[in-house]
């Protein structure tokens, strides 16, 4: 009797076991087979949330199928005590294993508000923008002048979020003074800026801080950033450049950056700039002379006028010979690396061309027919003086 009791036994136990297995083996599946969510969601996680108060949202969102699954699969990867606080895009037919390694992850939010305090030449401005899960692109819901108008309720509303955001964009061509006096206006930064970096030494990015960075960090990573980038771009760059230094390519590559806001155009204006250097001509350019008059606090906001470009000042390239002392401004990547490899042409000059671009020439003749056409379409439009025309050799 006692033999067939731990026969029977036996059996049952094995196929418990054999069960269990099996569910075991299921679960796995689940926990890494697409999951049944149809679009896109933003998960909210708050700080001090538990994993499970998580699983019970997904639950219910549709996201996961098993929130014990869930559970118990995060537990098993050893994930489940690393849940941090912030958004999550979880994306259609995401798996539970996908979901737990964004949530346990980084900790950078990829969906929910996010606040831009943009820096350009002209100005700045703060965008306020969310993610609309459903079509995976930010949009935006408010957008307002620092320095001329108060936060609209959205933005003040948004701000305070815990989970909110925050990011700043310098753009190509600012000045340091312009980024500087930009963050000071940033609210969400602490911290002074005891003086003005060099000219031309931050990198135009976009940077994502937190609420409370500190304004001296920024402009630190913003240096280093840009350091980073002209060494790497120096390694490569062309041979027999009129410069032997990374300063004189960086000073370059501001004038190039100042010159022309249209991307394939770099390299041509590089060239230009480089074949004048290597004849001993003067550049000539009208952004070095503003340069000199405003010390890149601002813009100038008018022409320039013939006693200017007579007047004798280091930013004078219509007076000087080579390059200016310092950078006109902070150039952008691209604009570094057209000053590091020109196009190999043999311009002397560019005018303006009525279509936001240039047109340039190897010779005075060609180059003064260009300036009759830019001329011509100037009394057209009703323009008043050429738009960085007299730059290389008017």
């Amino acid at each position: 009797m006692w033999r067939n009791i731990a026969s029977n036994f036996l059996t049952f136990a094995v196929v418990i076991l054999v069960a269990l297995g099996a569910v075991v083996a299921w679960g796995q599946r689940q926990y890494v087979a697409p999951g049944p969510l149809t679009e896109a969601i933003c998960l909210q996680v708050k700080p001090g949330t538990s994993f499970g108060a998580v699983a019970d949202q997904l639950v219910e969102r549709g996201a996961v199928s098993s929130g014990y699954i869930f559970r118990v699969g995060a537990d098993y990867e050893g994930r489940s005590g690393e849940l941090k606080a912030g958004s999550y895009l979880v994306r259609p037919g995401a798996t539970m294993q996908e979901i737990v390694a964004a949530i346990t992850g980084s900790g950078v939010s990829s969906c929910g508000t996010e606040i831009n305090f943009r820096i350009g030449v002209t100005g700045s401005d703060v965008v306020v923008r969310e993610l609309d899960p459903a079509q995976n692109r930010y949009v935006e819901i408010a957008k307002f002048d620092p320095a001329a108008e108060a936060p609209p309720d959205v933005y003040v509303e948004r701000a305070s979020d815990p989970d909110v955001r925050f990011r700043v964009t310098l753009a190509e061509g600012t000045t340091v003074w312009q980024a500087v006096e930009g963050l000071k206006r940033a609210e969400f930064l602490s911290g002074e800026v005891a003086s003005l970096p060099p000219e031309g030494t931050l990198a135009p990015d976009s940077y994502e801080v937190v609420r409370g960075a500190d304004r001296a960090g920024l402009i630190a990573q913003m240096q280093a950033r840009q350091s980073a980038t002209l060494d790497e771009l120096w390694a490569g760059r062309a041979a027999g450049l009129p410069y032997e230094t990374e300063a004189q390519a960086l000073i370059m590559a501001s004038i190039v950056e100042k010159e022309t806001g249209v991307p394939e155009e770099r390299r041509r204006v590089a060239s230009v700039f480089v074949n004048r250097l290597k004849q001993g001509m003067k550049l000539q350019t009208d952004p070095t002379v503003i340069y000199g008059i405003t010390g890149g606090e601002g813009v100038l906001g008018r022409g320039l006028r013939q006693s200017e470009l007579r007047r004798e000042t280091p930013y004078n390239t219509y007076v000087i010979d080579g390059l200016p002392p310092t950078p006109i401004a902070n150039p952008g990547r691209e604009s570094i690396a057209a000053a590091l490899n020109p196009e190999e042409t043999d311009y002397l000059y560019f005018v303006a061309d009525g279509t936001g671009g240039h047109a340039f020439a190897a010779t005075l003749a060609e180059h003064n027919d260009n300036v009759a056409r830019w001329r011509a379409i100037e009394a057209e439009q009703g323009a008043e003086g050429a738009t960085g025309t007299q730059d290389s050799g008017g």
